[in-house]
């Protein structure tokens, strides 16, 4: 059965004419940078590819593009599809759905902080596209009572419009857009729902209640960074019901800023800890001795380290559910020469209800005294200390959780981290103590950066995964040196999204050696093994990435300096569960990202071997290509023939036990 009128040609002639013509606190003393530890892994990007090249040279070459390649997956997820990086033309007409953060535009009346200015400007961006804007949000009693702006939905929205300088039309009842008309965005273009909070299905992440806050809109965008721990309808569910999830100005901003935390480049690194609970922080501090040259433990869990030194330490102070851990986190600052400090007195309020405060040694006796916050000479210790570090990260309070007026050590170590930020040394303060102390005593929160909610970075810290940041769209973190993995970069390109094993691009290099060709696969273990498949293939027209092309297709290949020909999609895994994932592979923004790529007269070839997954494929790329692609090729029946004269593995054990294979190929026009 003839598949097409084109003649497939081998290697050495024009492929597929005329598709692709066209430092004592010491427990140990520092000895220099690290050079790894526990859990770095799972929060740095890393090379995973070491291939066996045959000469050193090659060997460089291929480690140096492997990092483009095969990125940790637990750090993936962070980069995320943004906002300003979305095409602005096709916001236009498009209901957006937008997750704002009540205590952010609560918390800064007055004076228009940077993080504020970031979250107003994602409303006033997409006002100006020309979207129609749905704010959502929440508010619990505690910020209601301490704020008259959120009395109600109506006072809300007038408080918005003063922000904005736009007007917000509030809606009262359950969010979602069937009650309300449509008619009113004629001159009204941004809508309020109702405090989130009021309504069971949003901390339930409820599907339905998801569907219906996503009805009418086909984009999302995330500017609540400090929900991202948790999981709400209005961060997660309803991502599930757009075809773009994209992140805010200032959920972007937050990520970049989160990432910094783990950046190793500025060095020597110390972090400041505090608070308490060392239990529950433990994988946090075993990151934070991988990643550091020094740890300054302060508050309670100050009493824990001691205690883990052999130190006498009041027995109401110590967790002893938390020895063992402590112990290991010992010995790995030991392993590592990282010295570790505490300190060496305390304000302490005296328990006979005088009110009167001493400085106790912290290795002295206790009785009758309950600590307040670091003595003087623990503070001249800092004074002595910081400025032999670059880096500074201080999150948890200093003081023993007594009332706000013992809390004088703060102030003075954040005076003492302010003159180090007028040098070149990084300050990263997290938690609302840090935050607040360093603000009163910086003119400038420009000369540090700062998150307030601690809970999202002890979170990101411990390497668990931030469910309202791993719901976005991803985005490929590094642009790939297209002259280094190919010969000839201006090749024409073939892409085949979801390449599995490998083997139908490995015989297609080999065939057509006047293309190049790109396999984009999930599973990074595959792409391992095709990597080191290749290894000793010096003709270099093949690469594989290890990626979920659905969403990071478009900025993975619009860097490609030649033409892109070809796409292929085969044989996705169908889902006869739910009939709608039958083709999940395919959504609207993965077809956008290829018509707009894709070259005139280039080419999608679709193929599986089951009949329902490829009209589905084939329904939705010409729904969403907008009348820009055409049947080319399918003979009515999808039952065309193989165009290649190469055959995938999967095809081939279909074919092999006297199955059909249904085919399809569409142009652009």
């Amino acid at each position: 059965m003839q598949a097409s009128n084109f003649q497939l040609r081998s290697s050495g002639s024009p492929w597929l004419e005329p598709w692709l013509a066209s430092a004592g606190f010491q427990v140990a003393t520092h000895s220099g940078c690290f050079s790894g530890g526990l859990g770095l892994s799972r929060l740095k990007c890393r090379l995973q590819c070491s291939l066996l090249w045959q000469s050193t040279s090659l060997l460089h070459n291929q480690k140096e593009k492997d990092r483009y390649s095969c990125i940790d997956q637990s750090t993936t997820y962070l980069h995320v599809q943004s906002l300003g990086n979305f095409p602005t033309e096709k916001l236009r007409g498009e209901v957006v759905v937008v997750r704002l953060d009540s205590a952010l535009l609560l918390g800064h009346l007055g004076t228009c902080t940077f993080s504020l200015e970031r979250a107003l400007l994602t409303i006033k961006y997409l006002y100006k596209a020309r979207a129609k804007v749905v704010i959502v949000t929440s508010w619990d009693t505690v910020l209601q009572s301490d704020n008259p702006e959120i009395k109600s939905i109506d006072s809300f929205a007038e408080y918005l419009s003063s922000l904005l300088q736009l007007q917000v039309i509030p809606v009262d009842g359950a969010p979602g857009l069937t009650s309300f008309k449509k008619e009113k965005w004629v001159q009204n273009n941004i809508i309020l729902f109702e405090n989130l909070l009021s309504f069971r299905g949003e901390v339930a992440n409820c599907n339905n209640f998801s569907r219906k806050l996503a009805s009418g809109a086909t984009i999302f965008v995330n500017d609540s960074f400090s929900l991202s721990h948790k999981i709400l309808a209005s961060t997660v569910g309803i991502t599930r019901f757009c075809y773009a999830s994209l992140a805010g100005f200032h959920c972007e901003e937050e990520l970049k800023r989160l990432i910094k935390i783990t950046d190793t480049t500025r060095r020597p690194y110390i972090a400041i800890i505090g608070g308490s609970n060392f239990l529950r922080k433990a994988p946090a501090l075993r990151m934070l001795i991988s990643l550091c040259d020094g740890l300054f433990f302060v508050g309670k869990l100050s009493f824990q380290i001691m205690n883990g030194l052999g130190m006498s330490v009041p027995s109401q102070f110590i967790e002893r559910n938390a020895i063992m851990e402590v112990l290991q986190i010992i010995q790995v600052a030991r392993d590592r020469n990282v010295p570790i400090y505490y300190p060496t007195d305390l304000w302490c309020l005296n328990n006979d209800d005088s009110g009167t405060l001493g400085v106790i040694n912290s290795t002295g006796q206790l009785d009758g005294w309950t600590p307040a916050d670091i003595g003087p000479s623990t503070l001249e210790k800092f004074s002595s200390t910081i400025p032999l570090y670059k880096k500074i990260l201080w999150i948890g309070p200093t003081n023993y959780n007594l009332a706000e007026e013992f809390s004088a050590g703060a102030t003075q170590l954040g005076q003492i981290l302010e003159k180090a930020s007028f040098g070149s040394c990084e300050v990263i303060a997290v938690g609302n103590a840090a935050c607040n102390t360093l603000r009163q005593n910086m003119d400038s929160s420009s000369r540090y950066i700062e998150f307030r909610n601690a809970t999202v970075v002890w979170e990101f810290l411990k390497g668990r995964i931030l469910p309202g940041i791993a719901a976005l769209d991803k985005h490929y973190p590094y642009r790939i040196p297209w002259s280094s993995v190919f010969c000839d970069p201006t090749l024409p390109l073939v892409v085949d999204i979801g390449s599995g094993n490998g083997l139908f691009l490995f015989q297609m290099a080999k065939s057509y050696e006047s293309s190049n060709f790109l396999g984009l696969e999930m599973n990074e273990k595959l792409v391992i093994r095709c990597l080191e498949g290749m290894a000793s293939d010096e003709k270099r027209n093949l690469y594989f990435v290890s990626t979920n092309a659905t969403s990071t297709f478009h900025s993975i290949v619009s860097s490609y300096p030649g033409r892109l020909t070809l796409v292929t999609i085969q044989c996705p895994n169908p889902d006869f569960n739910k009939e709608q994932n039958r083709w999940r592979m395919v959504r609207r923004m993965l077809v956008e990202a290829i018509i707009d790529l894709l070259q005139t007269n280039g080419q999608v070839y679709l193929q599986s071997d089951v009949e329902s997954v490829l009209l589905g494929m084939k329904e939705q790329f010409l729904s969403y290509s907008k009348g820009q692609l055409v049947v080319d090729s399918d003979d009515g029946g999808h039952r065309m023939e193989n165009p290649f004269g190469v055959v995938s593995d999967w095809e081939r054990h279909v074919l092999a036990r006297g199955a059909p294979m249904y085919r399809t190929m569409l142009r652009k026009v």
